[in-house]
């Protein structure tokens, strides 16, 4: 569903050290570890400093918008002619630009290959859960889909004190993965010839 903004970087997730920082940025300095995230914060919104939305006005998500928010150009070109951003992120690239707001320090010793997920799967997954959906102690939880967010969502639901946890997929290869995030009941909707609601 996104406008056909091309040519642009593509990419979302990754992890990241940061090679320098624009004038007037004092939360990070060259050499930080960060996480990039795609829907970032201003800090000074309604959005962000509301308990229940992490849309911010200025940083929210945004798949049309090819360029950065200061001054609406694209930090990236070839052969002179620009190249667009992606969600404000652009990590399919060696180096990127990315709001301050949109970066996330975290401790250098974290393994960058490994905490790279946490931009986006994890952090998505399990906030959606903890945060948006917030199942209270002894609920019943279904998660639709067990890739990395369905098993992040499926994490916040077990730390959350869901009793049953059922995990819902088409690939039955997937329940025993789920299993080590809390599922007890796996749902395959090409098992039933009725909907299994």
């Amino acid at each position: 569903g996104q406008t056909p903004v091309f040519p642009r970087i593509l990419g979302h997730e990754a992890g990241g050290i940061v090679e320098s920082v624009g004038e007037g940025v004092t939360e990070l300095a060259p050499g930080d570890h960060v996480l990039p995230v795609f829907t970032g914060e201003c800090k000074e919104c309604a959005h962000c400093k509301s308990e229940e939305s992490n849309m911010c006005d200025l940083l929210r998500i945004n798949v049309d918008r090819g360029v950065m928010i200061g001054d609406g150009q694209s930090r990236f070109t070839i052969k002179g002619k620009p190249i667009f951003h992606f969600v404000g992120t652009s990590t399919f690239s060696e180096y990127t630009v990315i709001h301050v707001g949109c970066l996330a320090k975290i401790n250098p010793e974290a393994p960058l290959d490994k905490v790279c997920i946490l931009s986006c799967g994890i952090s998505t997954g399990l906030g959606a859960t903890v945060n948006v959906a917030k199942p209270k102690k002894g609920q019943t939880v279904a998660i639709f889909g067990l890739g990395a967010v369905g098993l992040a969502a499926m994490e916040g639901a077990r730390l959350s004190g869901a009793s049953r946890i059922i995990g819902v997929d088409l690939n039955p290869a997937k329940f025993e993965q789920a299993k080590k995030f809390g599922c007890t009941d796996f749902v395959n909707p090409k098992d039933h010839s009725k909907p299994v609601h």
